[in-house]
């Protein structure tokens, strides 16, 4: 049976970010079955399995009700903080085999982290804004900078809102997602403004391509692919910084999901991910 784990959800909430269904020892299931319980579920799920070489500690494969994902930030967080409250991992560091490649792992400050490599971003031209735009159901004009696709693992569009009040009262033609995303080769966009002006801070929206629900209340790897795109702007410089994504507020779910980026002319090229975890029935917890 799965534990169901809520990650990202902000700090002191009652209430907000992302329940993963945590599935341990799942290595009997078959790639059919593992679809399903997602299906039934209705959240992305992870499934822990015995990896394929002794370079990894474990093996996670994720779904989200409508197919199989490489990555999944929240979910693979989930795995972790229950493999420790299990006794299964001691917190130091560990590697994990995913679709998506090797994704490491570790506990600091008594909260899990995982690893995403440096985001790849690249601007998107004038027309795929407007066309961008018009799913949003804003004028093209608010944008605020160029509109970018990053990713760690997967792509998402980060687009620059002047303020809060736009990104929490945008009208989103939920039926044009999937074929705006695809035409930019996109996962997913991922609105946002920032916070107090305050560019280590910043509020944002993600509209998933096609993962069987219209809006997610915390993405992980799409707060990664963010802080990147923060970077590539000049807007957190170039000191190792920790950038803070809340999402989920418009939905009544808020979250937080913490993301450290290492300094610009750092060796080591990856971020941090990192937020709460806890076990849906038993309170909120550190992890």
């Amino acid at each position: 049976m799965a534990e169901l784990i809520r990650v990202f959800a902000a700090p002191g909430a009652a209430h907000g970010g992302n329940p993963a269904p945590v599935w341990l020892d799942a290595d009997a299931m078959s790639s059919a079955e593992m679809q399903a319980a997602t299906r039934a579920s209705g959240h992305e799920s992870v499934f822990v399995l015995r990896p394929d070489s002794a370079a990894h500690a474990f093996r996670l494969r994720y779904f989200v009700p409508n197919h199989e994902m490489e990555m999944c930030g929240h979910a693979t967080i989930a795995a972790l903080w229950l493999l420790h409250q299990r006794g299964d991992w001691d917190g130091s560091p560990t590697a994990l085999q995913t679709l998506s490649g090797t994704v490491h792992g570790r506990l600091a400050d008594g909260m899990v982290e995982i690893s995403q490599p440096r985001g790849q971003v690249q601007a998107l031209d004038t027309a795929q804004a407007q066309d961008i735009a018009q799913c949003l159901g804003i004028d093209a004009r608010v944008l605020v900078g160029p509109v970018l696709n990053a990713a760690t693992s997967r792509v998402k569009t980060l687009v620059r809102l002047p303020d809060l009040a736009t990104l929490h009262g945008l009208r989103v033609d939920f039926t044009q997602v999937q074929a705006v995303c695809e035409r930019i080769g996109s996962t997913g966009l991922y609105p946002y403004a920032l916070v107090l002006g305050r560019a280590d801070t910043v509020s944002a929206r993600q509209f998933p391509r096609s993962s069987g629900y219209p809006e997610d209340a915390a993405t992980g790897i799409a707060a990664a692919a963010l802080a990147w795109g923060l970077r590539e702007q000049g807007l957190v410089g170039d000191a190792d910084v920790l950038v803070t994504v809340r999402q989920g507020e418009a939905m009544g779910s808020p979250s937080q999901i913490g993301v450290r980026l290492p300094a610009r002319d750092a060796p080591d090229a990856v971020c941090w991910l990192r937020g709460e975890a806890s076990n849906m029935e038993h309170g909120h917890g550190h992890g």
